[in-house]
C-alpha cells in the first residue's frame, strides 16, 4: 500500500505541479548525483560524505558536526547498511523480473502520442502564470507558486 501511495503521489505531482524528475520531489538534501541509481545505496553514503566536506569547507557547519557525523556512521557500521540495502534491492529486482506477467508488460507500454490527453485551457493559462512567477523567483519552491496561483484563481472565480 505505501508503494502504491508513493506512485500515486508521483503521478499527482507530475500532473499538478509539472514535477518531471524524481530529484525535484525526493531529493531535498542533494544526495543523488546524475547517473546514480534511484535508490539509496553505497553511492548515497559517498554523496553524503562529499556534501558534509563541502559544507564544512564553506563554513556552513563546524568541526563538531563533522565529528558527530563520523561518530554516528562508525557506530552505524559505516557502509554495511548501505551494502545490505543494495543487496536487498538486487534480490527484489531479480524476483520482480520473474513474476511480471506478459499482460502487465503489454499494458505498461506507453500510449501513442495521438491518444495522449491534452491540457485544458485553464491549466495552460495557470501554468504560463506559474512559469512567469518562477522565472522572477527561481529559488522559491514551484509547489508554493502553484498553490499561490491556484488560490488567486479560486478567489477570482468565486
Amino acid at each position: 500500500m505505501p508503494l502504491a501511495l508513493g506512485l500515486w503521489e508521483a503521478v499527482r505531482a507530475y500532473m499538478e505541479y509539472e514535477v518531471n524528475t524524481r530529484e525535484e520531489i525526493q531529493d531535498p538534501h542533494g544526495l543523488h548525483r546524475p547517473g546514480d541509481p534511484p535508490y539509496e545505496g553505497v553511492h548515497t553514503f559517498h554523496n553524503a560524505r562529499r556534501r558534509l566536506h563541502r559544507r564544512y569547507r564553506e563554513g556552513e557547519i563546524g568541526l563538531f558536526a563533522v565529528t558527530m557525523w563520523y561518530l554516528w556512521h562508525i557506530l552505524d557500521l559505516w557502509t554495511i547498511p548501505f551494502h545490505l540495502a543494495e543487496w536487498e534491492i538486487n534480490i527484489i529486482q531479480k524476483a520482480g523480473q520473474k513474476t511480471l506477467p506478459a499482460s502487465l508488460d503489454e499494458w505498461s507500454q506507453p500510449l501513442p502520442e495521438e491518444q495522449w490527453a491534452k491540457p485544458s485551457e485553464e491549466l495552460t493559462r495557470l501554468s504560463k502564470e506559474v512559469k512567469q512567477r518562477h522565472a522572477q523567483q527561481p529559488s522559491r519552491p514551484i509547489t508554493a507558486i502553484f498553490a499561490e496561483v491556484y488560490a488567486e484563481e479560486t478567489l477570482l472565480s468565486a
